[in-house]
């Protein structure tokens, strides 16, 4: 096993260790050991021989990734597996998978018993870098992305990277748009970097901001860049386009509408294009999706304290990342405007 990194989350009441490397997995014996569990639940979407021994008596409980399966319906399914497989307070959940998946399968834990732990084993790039991470879990309403859910904090987090060795390249560039966003909320440019030191890099900014902010209260919004558009895109095409690839949209118009607004200058506007580019990753918007569709479900977000009185942005500006509210509707549709539109990406 080469040497893991790990990086600790320190929070308030509650501190655990994310481990970042190649064999990271072979690491769940011995964490499952340092917190007492004595039986697990394998919720995973991955075959069961790519599963590590958890050491533990456990019981398997496949699922498949995927934002359809991201519903209240999968919670519920969840927590009767975990009353099958005998589960108490004193045990635990080891979720496996996409960030639908983290997000799906850390509800349960958080509502099974009024909270079980759950150690998190991400195998996709998007979930190493931000889902499995903070602490954030939450499922779909037809209405919106993510509009039920709960804060529940992981008792340890496993990035293996040898998951990724065989993960989709549509999927991988996926977890690059979280990547290329954290350019601008204080990770810095990390292209130069092997990917297990982009992982590093990108869980250690969110580890950072975590500590100071648990529930989104203030600094935690930065960790939002992008994603107003990008969850509007997400919703208007049934999740077509990927997460990632909807961020990566929703970063360069945060750039656009930041200078817009006269926040940044057009040098740090075309950085935002330029960054996104670089990783391969979309610029434009889909052509079957309205400006006013897109427009009406930004409006939803969770970020937004007053829609009547315009929408909420995580924009960069002199005093750096911040919350800015009340954005006029007729402005974000003209910067919406301005951009291309295009089909959905593809694994080309």
């Amino acid at each position: 096993m080469s040497a893991i990194r790990r990086i600790d989350v320190t929070l308030k009441d509650h501190d655990y260790a994310v481990h970042v490397g190649s064999g990271a997995r072979r690491l769940l014996p011995a964490v499952l050991k340092e917190l007492g569990v004595g039986r697990v639940a394998l919720v995973s979407a991955v075959p069961e021989r790519e599963l590590p021994d958890p050491g533990v008596p456990f019981t398997v409980v496949p699922v498949a990734d995927g934002e359809r399966h991201k519903t209240l319906a999968s919670v519920e399914s969840y927590c009767r597996a975990f009353v099958a497989a005998g589960l108490t307070r004193s045990d635990a959940v080891i979720a496996c998978g996409g960030g639908t998946t983290t997000d799906t399968v850390g509800l349960a834990a958080a509502l099974y018993h009024r909270g079980i732990k759950v150690v998190h084993l991400p195998t996709t790039l998007l979930a190493q870098v931000d889902a499995s991470v903070g602490g954030k879990t939450a499922v779909n309403l037809p209405e919106g992305k993510n509009l039920i859910g709960a804060y529940w904090q992981p008792s340890a987090v496993l990035c293996d990277t040898d998951f990724l060795d065989t993960l989709p390249r549509r999927e991988l560039l996926s977890g690059y748009g979280e990547i290329a966003r954290c350019a601008f909320i204080g990770a810095g440019d990390l292209r130069g970097l092997d990917l297990t030191e982009q992982i590093v890099a990108s869980v250690t900014l969110k580890a950072s901001v975590v500590a100071r902010d648990e529930r989104d209260q203030g600094p935690r919004h930065i960790l939002n860049y992008g994603h107003t558009l990008g969850h509007a895109i997400e919703r208007a095409t049934d999740y077509a386009w990927r997460h990632g690839e909807a961020v990566a949209v929703g970063t360069v118009f945060a750039g656009l509408l930041a200078g817009r607004l006269g926040r940044v200058d057009q040098g740090r506007v075309a950085e935002h294009r330029e960054m996104v580019e670089s990783f391969g990753l979309p610029t434009w918007l889909p052509s079957d999706v309205p400006v006013t569709t897109l427009v009406e479900l930004m409006r939803r977000d969770k970020k937004g304290q007053d829609a009547e009185a315009g929408l909420t942005f995580v924009l960069d500006g002199p005093r750096g990342v911040e919350l800015v509210s009340r954005v006029d509707e007729r402005l974000v549709s003209s910067v919406l405007a301005d951009l291309p539109s295009g089909p959905a990406p593809t694994t080309a």
